[in-house]
């Protein structure tokens, strides 16, 4: 290797120097693992690279990566993230936020976040509790879960991110598992690739609050028949031996589970997943076992242009018309008044 070749960062380079401190068994070792691994594949400038958090077990995330970080404010990650981004566009920010700090205190960042398009990514931890506070019930927490604050059951309805994500407009919509770093890894790879907020949904694990949350979903026992693959262009086919499918109920908008070689179905018959189809996605986004497997993958990708993009593109062009600005003549102009 000759002096001007540019230096192969690894996964080591990644990882700062702070001992990890999430309880034993916690999904959050999963994700940082593949997030860690992932990045060289992605990025050979860590110093373009940015992890923005906000308060929970997630937030600590900036601490065990070896970039520029910000551990911020409760649920207000997306407002700094969108704030550094335009400060400096030439940085490669990513979110990291759980369902309470994103969903709860933080639901109105997230909206304008994903509405607005800010080139960045969010990955959202979602373990269906409220960890570093000790187990109170969250925004995601299912109806009837017993906690410190719910102690006879919640009577919430959860909240589903990835549903409450696509109303508020955001343009990629994605979901993956803590432990699957097989598909994690791809996952957050397309999410770094779209230009635009890419919002990407982790089902996490808390082994201390809400152990097997999602163990309906991801057990490897039964995982072919409760998880749903999506790829784009390909029929929607799940099951251990690939035989089951999904399809819409003819003259309604509801999916239905069938099985191919039955009643004469066939693949004809079954959904093709299309990225660009919001009303899919919404459906998609719905599933939950046991009445239907989960869906997995990209559920929505619709590039549009850039919050970031559009406001550089306008200052560029107010300068371009009226010249550059000069603070002092700004503070001096328009209703002022001097005090004697």
């Amino acid at each position: 290797m000759s002096p001007s070749d540019p230096i192969k960062l690894t996964r080591k380079d990644f990882a700062s120097d702070q001992d990890v401190r999430w309880c034993p068994g916690c999904g959050d070792y999963a994700i940082l693992a593949t997030v860690q691994r992932t990045l060289p594949e992605l990025t050979q400038e860590k110093e373009k690279t940015v992890f923005i958090s906000g308060i929970g077990c997630s937030s600590r995330f900036p601490y065990y990566m070896n970039t520029y970080g910000f551990h911020s404010i409760h649920g207000r990650a997306p407002t700094f993230a969108t704030g550094l981004k335009l400060a400096n566009p030439e940085l490669d920010i990513w979110v990291i936020s759980g369902d309470g700090d994103g969903f709860s205190i933080g639901g109105n960042h997230m909206l304008h976040v994903l509405r607005r398009n800010v080139n960045l990514q969010i990955l959202l931890f979602n373990n269906r509790i409220y960890g570093l506070t000790k187990g109170q019930y969250s925004p995601t927490s299912l109806v009837g879960l017993r906690t410190p604050s719910s102690p006879f059951g919640s009577v919430d309805r959860p909240v589903l991110p990835a549903s409450v994500a696509l109303g508020a407009g955001a343009r990629f919509v994605a979901r993956s598992v803590d432990t699957a770093a097989k598909h994690l890894g791809p996952m957050l790879k397309e999410a770094h690739a779209f230009r635009g907020t890419a919002f990407l949904e982790i089902m996490q694990n808390c082994p201390v609050f809400a152990d097997g949350t999602w163990l309906h979903a991801t057990d490897r026992a039964t995982a072919a028949e409760t998880q749903l693959m999506l790829e784009h262009g390909k029929p929607m086919i799940f099951g251990k031996e690939k035989n089951m499918g999904l399809r819409l109920r003819p003259k309604k908008l509801e999916l239905e589970i069938v099985k191919l070689g039955e009643n004469g179905v066939t693949e004809d018959d079954l959904l093709v997943h299309d990225e660009t189809n919001q009303a899919m996605a919404f459906l998609l986004a719905a599933m939950e076992p046991p009445t239907f497997p989960i869906a997995l993958g990209v559920l929505y990708r619709a590039p549009a242009p850039a919050y970031d993009d559009a406001v550089i593109s306008q200052i560029e062009a107010t300068i371009e018309k009226q010249g550059a600005g000069d603070m002092d003549t700004l503070l001096n102009s328009g209703h002022t008044w001097t005090v004697e």
